[in-house]
C-alpha cells in the first residue's frame, strides 16, 4: 500500500477588533440627529489636515502676498489669499431626497435607482462647510481630485467677487499611523503577563510559515440547483478534495477563509396561491412566503468547511442583516449547524466561526486587515466619473474615512459620541467585496506606510477566489469554471 503524508492546515493567528459593534437592546437609539456625525468627523480629522496644510503652505506666496490660515469658513474675506479646512458637501440635484422618498407612496411605481448622481447639465456644486456655514468651491484643482460628501479637506485660494472660493491647492488628511506587524498581539502578551515581559513560548512560532488567507465575496446562494456545482468545487478545493498531492500541500497553507458579503442572493419569496393572497396578514408579513432554501444551503456550506478551516463572515447588502451601516453580525439563529463552531455569547475570544460586522477590521497573522461588503465604494462610485475602484479605495484611506458618504446617501446609525468610520490606524490590507472585477495594488503613505488594496469580485459571476500570502502580502487568483458540453 502507498503511504501518503498527513497534511495539517496552517494555524490561524486571529485577533479581531470590535470597532463597529453597536450597543444592544435599550442602549441603541435612533432619535438623534444625523448631523452630529459630521461634526464628530470634522473635530477628529481637522487637526490632522490642518497640520499637513500648515507645513505645506506656511511659506507660500502669490504676487508677494503670503497665505494666511482662516479658522472658520465664514471668516474668509474677498480677495485675500488664505486656506481653511472643513467638510465637503456635494450639492447634486440627482441625489436621493427624503421628500422624494415620502412622495413615493403616491406614485404608481417608484423610479429605478440611478447609476450615477452626476448631473449631465453641469448643475452639481462642491461646497465646504463647518459649524459656521458653507462656502462654494470652484477651480481646476477640484477637477483633478476625487471628492464626495463627508470627506475632510483643506483648501487654499481666494474668494472672488461672486462669493465663490477659487481653489489653488487642496490637501487631505492622508494615511494615518500604521501599526507594526504583531504590535497589538505583543502588547496583549505583555499585559497578560503583568510584569512587562513577553512570553516567548509561541511568539517565535508566529513569525514563520504564516501561510495564506482566502477571501471570497458574492457567493449569491439562492438554493437553486444551479448554485451547487461551482460552490461544491470551491468547497472541495478548500477541503483539499479536488486536487492532487502537490495542490493539497498548497491548500493546507490556507489558514482562514474570509467571506466578504452577499453570501445569499437577494430575497426571492415563494409563490403564493391565489386563495392565500386574500387572507389578511399581520403587519403585512406573510410567513408562508418566506423561502428558507438560501440560508439552509449556506449553513450546510459553512458546516462542511468549518471542521477544517476557520471562517470570518462579513454581511453584505443582500444578506439577512440590518441595512444601515455598520451592519451587525448575522444572527447565529440563521445557522443552526454552523453556530456550534461560534464563540459563546459572553466570550471575549473569537470562535472558529466568527460572524462579524460590516465594515470589519482585525489582526490576521499579525497584519491589520480592514474590509467591507462593498456598499461604501459602490456609493462613492455614484458621485464620480469613471469606474476606477482602486482609486476610490485609495481615496477612502487617504481621507481617513471608511464610509464618507454616510449618512448623506449611505444609511448608517446616528452616532453621537464617536464616528467609528474615521480610520485611526492604517491597515496593511484593505479589501472590498462584491466589486466588478479583481484588481490589486500597493499604495504608500507619507511616512513609509504601505497598504495592499484588493478589489474582490463576485464569486457567482466570476468564479474567482483571492488568496493573500501572509508572508509577502502578494495575492493570486484561483478561478473555478464549469464547462458545459455543446450539443
Amino acid at each position: 500500500d502507498v503511504q501518503y503524508p498527513t497534511l495539517e492546515r496552517q494555524p490561524s493567528h486571529y485577533n479581531p477588533l470590535d470597532t463597529f459593534k453597536l450597543a444592544k437592546g435599550d442602549q441603541k437609539h435612533y432619535q438623534q440627529q444625523y448631523g452630529d456625525i459630521y461634526f464628530l468627523r470634522l473635530a477628529k480629522l481637522k487637526p490632522a489636515v490642518e497640520a499637513l496644510a500648515d507645513e505645506e503652505w506656511k511659506d507660500f506666496e502669490i504676487a508677494g502676498e503670503k497665505v494666511r490660515r482662516v479658522d472658520r469658513v465664514l471668516d474668509v474675506r474677498q480677495g485675500e489669499l488664505c486656506w481653511v479646512a472643513g467638510t465637503v458637501y456635494m450639492d447634486m440635484p440627482l441625489k436621493p431626497n427624503i421628500l422624494d422618498d415620502i412622495s413615493k407612496d403616491h406614485w404608481i411605481a417608484a423610479p429605478p435607482p440611478r447609476e450615477k448622481y452626476i448631473s449631465p447639465t453641469g448643475q452639481d456644486q462642491t461646497m465646504l462647510e463647518d459649524e459656521s456655514g458653507r462656502l462654494r468651491l470652484i477651480g481646476t484643482a477640484l477637477q483633478l481630485s476625487m471628492l464626495v460628501t463627508g470627506c475632510i479637506i483643506a483648501v487654499m485660494g481666494t474668494e472672488n467677487a461672486n462669493g465663490d472660493f477659487e481653489v489653488v491647492d487642496m490637501k487631505v488628511p492622508d494615511l494615518p499611523r500604521q501599526p507594526q506587524r504583531w504590535e497589538r498581539d505583543e502588547a496583549s502578551e505583555v499585559m497578560s503577563n503583568g510584569k512587562g515581559s513577553k512570553r516567548r513560548s509561541s511568539g517565535e512560532q508566529k513569525r514563520t510559515g504564516m501561510g495564506k488567507v482566502a477571501i471570497v465575496s458574492g457567493l449569491g446562494i439562492s438554493g437553486d440547483k444551479g448554485d451547487t456545482l461551482t460552490l461544491d468545487l470551491l468547497m472541495e478545493y478548500l477541503l483539499g478534495e479536488a486536487c492532487g498531492p502537490s495542490e493539497q500541500a498548497d491548500v493546507s497553507e490556507i489558514s482562514r477563509l474570509i467571506i466578504a458579503g452577499n453570501s445569499i442572493s437577494e430575497g426571492t419569496p415563494l409563490a403564493i396561491r391565489e386563495e392565500e393572497k386574500k387572507a389578511s396578514r399581520k403587519y403585512g408579513y406573510d410567513a408562508s412566503a418566506y423561502n428558507p432554501a438560501p440560508t439552509t444551503h449556506f449553513d450546510n456550506f459553512l458546516a462542511t468547511l468549518l471542521p477544517s478551516i476557520p471562517i470570518t463572515l462579513i454581511p453584505g447588502s443582500d444578506d439577512p442583516a440590518n441595512v444601515s451601516m455598520p451592519q451587525q453580525p448575522i444572527h447565529p439563529a440563521m445557522f443552526p449547524r454552523s453556530r456550534n463552531y461560534a464563540a459563546m455569547p459572553d466570550s471575549t475570544e473569537a470562535g472558529w466561526f466568527d460572524s462579524v460586522t460590516n465594515p470589519w477590521e482585525g489582526d490576521v497573522e499579525g497584519w491589520r486587515l480592514m474590509g467591507n461588503g462593498g456598499q461604501p465604494i459602490d456609493d462613492i462610485f455614484k458621485y464620480v466619473e469613471g469606474d476606477e475602484r482602486l482609486e476610490m479605495m485609495e481615496s477612502v484611506l487617504r481621507w481617513r474615512c471608511g464610509a464618507p458618504t454616510a449618512p448623506d446617501t449611505l444609511w448608517c446609525y446616528p452616532f453621537q459620541d464617536k464616528d467609528p468610520f474615521v480610520i485611526e490606524e492604517c491597515p496593511h490590507v484593505y479589501f472590498v467585496g462584491n466589486q466588478p472585477r479583481y484588481e490589486t495594488v500597493v499604495i504608500e503613505g507619507p511616512v513609509g506606510q504601505a497598504v495592499r488594496l484588493i478589489s474582490v469580485p463576485k464569486f457567482k459571476e466570476t468564479g474567482e477566489l483571492v488568496l493573500l500570502d501572509t508572508d509577502t502580502l502578494e495575492t493570486e487568483i484561483v478561478k473555478f469554471n464549469v464547462f458545459e458540453s455543446v450539443s
